[in-house]
């Protein structure tokens, strides 16, 4: 009995490394698609990608959103410095009128599709009321790291161009409203549009794609060292 006792000891670690590791690995399997998204604004452009695999059913949400054009006009309610800046519903935010099509694909509401993929600088998270389902068309680019959100809120991209404009919104002046820290001057979306990476002359993204993947290999053979000689010491 001693003797399986040691063994069961001895495994401890490796299982709780082994663990650790999925975890790690699962949430850097979010992977963006190639369908970029750039809402313009008079301090500069905010592009941004999808992660479909995470959250099929937002992305498609919110893409179509944007392809109708029903975040024109719509603005930035919410600037907290460090936290989040975040987009309006379309239903009510924008400055002009929604048509018809806007509006029934701006009232709609999303399952949550909440994941294991952290709430950290430059990810893009859902917006919703105390129901898990209320998700609509608001959403937050988080300006920095929030692990209190994770697995809370539906996280469905990431913003690939534009922190200096986002850093730039940090610097307006705002006033506190509850719990919203909000921009004292709107901050309009004066248009949008959207792109296809794999449309562009070249139409492949080869290069991208293996220096992404080096990048998480390095990233996970760092995290297995280290973990290895934490768990594992001699």
């Amino acid at each position: 009995m001693a003797v399986r006792l040691s063994h069961i000891l001895r495994g401890l670690p490796l299982l709780m490394l082994l663990g650790f590791l999925h975890q790690a690995l699962a949430i850097d399997q979010a992977r963006l698609g190639s369908i970029r998204v750039v809402f313009q604004l008079r301090y500069g452009d905010i592009e941004f990608g999808f992660y479909p695999e995470v959250a099929p059913k937002t992305v498609a949400h919110i893409l179509k959103l944007v392809q109708l054009g029903a975040y024109n006009s719509n603005h930035f309610f919410r600037v907290d410095r460090g936290f989040v800046a975040q987009v309006a519903d379309v239903v009510g935010g924008r400055a002009a009128p929604l048509n018809r099509k806007q509006r029934e694909e701006g009232v709609k509401t999303i399952p949550g599709e909440f994941s294991k993929v952290r709430h950290v600088r430059g990810i893009l998270s859902m917006g919703r009321y105390d129901d898990p389902d209320s998700a609509g068309s608001s959403f937050s680019m988080l300006l920095g790291n929030a692990p209190h959100l994770d697995g809370q809120y539906a996280v469905f991209g990431k913003v690939t161009k534009g922190y200096d404009t986002l850093a730039k919104l940090e610097e307006l002046p705002t006033r506190k409203e509850g719990i919203f820290v909000m921009p004292l001057e709107r901050i309009s979306i004066l248009s949008s549009y959207y792109y296809d990476l794999a449309d562009r002359i070249g139409g492949s993204t080869c290069e991208d794609e293996l220096a992404a993947l080096r990048r998480r290999y390095a990233q996970a053979t760092d995290l297995i060292d280290k973990q290895r000689k934490r768990f594992l010491p001699g």
